[in-house]
């Protein structure tokens, strides 16, 4: 079975609703100011584009707080054809904790990963729909080891079960990332090492070390 161009989806999407003199609005969830500026310059080109940033998974709160605190910074410094704003999601990790249960041990990119997807955008959706947005969608799918299918089918769902329409997307495609990383260099943003939650920075730790001890190994 062929993979559906979401990148192409979006396009259509966007040059369906976004004629010209309207601008619908746009619920945006970010999962770091880095990840979300390659999505905020695209975007914010054809929507009012509201920053969700709802991170309950962020470990430990210096870091959560740190990544609010550069988002908010990007906006207000990024140039952007509409305005963007930003709202912050209750840090509620419990949340995290309670959905991770059971699935700690689960390496980064598996089912772990999937239900910390279903978390965040159910909370974006239902934001969406209670303050009357056109659209919501993430900034997850512009990072290589995050899972744009499995996003846009969540995403796709939630649109369902919220009666909110669901903006698809793969923004790692046409250079997306990359153009992010250029951003982030010139806005001179903090990158974080590792995703975010407390068992990503525990892998990516544990990789450090190893390639470390590898290295010694060599010389």
């Amino acid at each position: 079975m062929n993979k559906k161009n979401y990148q192409k989806i979006m396009e259509d999407l966007i040059r369906e609703n976004c004629t010209a003199g309207e601008a619908p609005s746009l619920l945006l969830h970010s999962c770091c100011a880095p990840c979300s500026s390659y999505c905020i310059a695209c975007l914010a080109e054809h929507f009012h584009v509201t920053v969700f940033y709802y991170n309950p998974n962020i470990y430990p709160p210096e870091e959560y707080h740190m990544r609010a605190k550069e988002q908010e910074r990007f906006i207000a410094e990024f140039p952007t054809k509409y305005p963007v704003s930003f709202v912050e999601g209750a840090y509620d990790t419990q949340r995290f904790y309670d959905m991770a249960k059971g699935m700690e041990e689960i390496p980064e990119g598996g089912e772990r990963c999937f239900a910390c997807y279903r978390l965040r955008l159910s909370e974006a959706a239902s934001y969406a729909k209670a303050h009357g947005f056109d659209f919501f969608t993430t900034t997850l799918s512009i990072s290589p080891l995050k899972n744009a299918e499995k996003l846009n089918q969540i995403g796709a769902e939630l649109a369902d079960t919220f009666d909110v329409r669901y903006l698809f997307s793969d923004f790692k495609k046409k250079e997306g990332y990359k153009k992010s990383t250029e951003i982030s260099k010139e806005y001179h943003m903090y990158r974080q090492y590792y995703c975010g939650c407390v068992y990503s920075k525990r892998d990516r730790d544990r990789e450090i070390v190893l390639r470390r001890q590898q290295e010694e190994q060599i010389l």
